[in-house]
């Protein structure tokens, strides 16, 4: 990308990190189509979707180069079992029932994917009924057990990935997912992880979305603020449980064709429905244009846990402390982790433009290589959203009961190094 174009796209993001916590983007009757990724740069995909939080749809034409779509997929479309058996057959697979909810989800178990497939391909034979009900191979990690196989190449639109940058460097789990299941598998009403962008490829089959911009799902609770498990229940319709259902607006439909990739922004809820036997590709991914919103997020949920627990607060030990692994045991992370997640996109942003002329350097950390490879203005840009979130957790009382000098480096000198840093390279 070059100098102008970015800056271009940089000018309408000068607030703090991105779109505002909960606010309702302009109304949606649509999602826009883009066909030809000839013609689509990252810059467009930056200025377009990524700032304005937007919805998008990618034509099957972005897709057409990856291996699960020649080896994944039978000559008329449908999922090559024999071929997933014969490459993947001993995986062990988490499974969701769909046809249960357990609290506020499926309950899951887990199979060999032969046996899963085996499973399947009963389930079509009877008509897509079994007295197991539908089951839903969900959230597998495929690239992470299989990092060898030609399954796919994330797209350089989504390439800018701090979630999936930062736990591959810490070796504990990723966000990047296989989903494969039959026509009628489901997935139930919800917000990303850690209000996370996520995109979703269809590597064959159907999917429907019904997806409700931020602030929209608030209509959508009932009367004791709990947001529905199904936004299709005739239950909702009810006033005394839904009160404000009257309020809500229709959801925006996606129908979501084999090859095509969905773009799902920040905030924005969605209930995924497999209209045919379906196999996809999903990432979550949080970058600089909605990092704002994942501090957000993660600020509420520990506002959340202390109300719960908020009738202990003088007879715990270390309540604060407690909050924290409460709030780590639900999200997956707490303040301590998200500074050193920030650290960790700091440092390597860092180390690209200190080493900007060296492409030997660069090349020998792949996430550095890709960094590099969206040019430094990019990372300035990162640095100076990251610059823009450290300050607000430094500044944060609850960050600050958690002696954040002992942590190493101290933010104060962390801050300092970045925007040195951010001043050499604009020099």
């Amino acid at each position: 990308m070059d100098r102008d174009t970015f800056a271009s796209s940089t000018k309408f993001f000068r607030d703090y990190g991105g779109p505002s916590r909960g606010a309702s983007c302009q109304p949606h009757d649509h999602v826009d189509y883009i066909e030809k990724p000839e013609i689509f740069t990252y810059a467009d995909f930056f200025k377009d979707y990524l700032i304005p939080n937007d919805p998008c749809v990618f034509s099957a034409k972005f897709t057409e180069g990856w291996g699960s779509r020649r080896k994944w997929v039978t000559p008329d479309g449908k999922p090559n079992f024999d071929y997933l058996v014969r490459t993947f057959g001993e995986a062990v697979v988490p499974v969701a029932n769909c046809d249960v909810k357990e609290y506020n989800s499926n309950p899951k178990e887990h199979l060999k994917l032969k046996e899963y497939i085996s499973y399947w391909k009963d389930h079509i034979k009877k008509n897509y009924r079994s007295p197991r009900g539908c089951l839903y191979l969900k959230d597998w990690h495929l690239h992470r057990d299989f990092p060898e196989q030609d399954v796919y190449t994330t797209p350089i639109y989504f390439s800018s990935d701090w979630l999936n940058e930062y736990w591959d460097a810490i070796k504990v789990d990723d966000y990047r997912f296989v989903y494969m299941g039959p026509k009628g598998s489901w997935t139930p009403f919800h917000a990303d992880v850690f209000r996370s962008y996520s995109w979703s490829a269809n590597i064959c089959g159907k999917k429907k979305w019904l997806i409700f911009p931020p602030g929209q799902e608030e209509n959508l609770r009932d009367r004791h603020g709990h947001l529905p498990f199904d936004i299709t229940a005739p239950d909702l319709k009810n006033s005394n449980l839904y009160p404000r259902y009257a309020q809500s607006t229709a959801p925006v439909e996606i129908i979501q064709e084999a090859g095509e990739i969905v773009f799902i922004p920040s905030g924005w809820h969605h209930q995924v429905y497999n209209l045919e036997d379906t196999i996809s590709v999903n990432h979550n991914w949080v970058n600089g244009c909605n990092v704002a919103i994942m501090w957000s997020f993660l600020q509420d949920e520990l506002a959340a846990v202390q109300r719960e627990i908020r009738e202990w607060r003088e007879t715990m030990e270390d309540w604060n402390l407690q909050c924290q692994v409460l709030m780590k045991s639900y999200t997956g992370i707490d303040y301590k982790e998200f500074y050193k997640f920030l650290k960790i996109i700091a440092e390597n942003r860092i180390f690209v433009l200190e080493h900007h002329h060296s492409e030997e350097e660069a090349s020998k950390h792949s996430y550095r290589a890709a960094i590099s490879g969206l040019g430094m203005l990019h990372a300035v840009f990162d640095l100076k959203r990251t610059a823009k979130v450290l300050t607000s957790l430094n500044a944060n009382e609850e960050f600050k009961k958690l002696s954040p000098e002992k942590l190493a480096p101290p933010p104060q000198a962390l801050l300092h190094r970045l925007k040195a840093a951010i001043d050499t390279a604009l020099l």
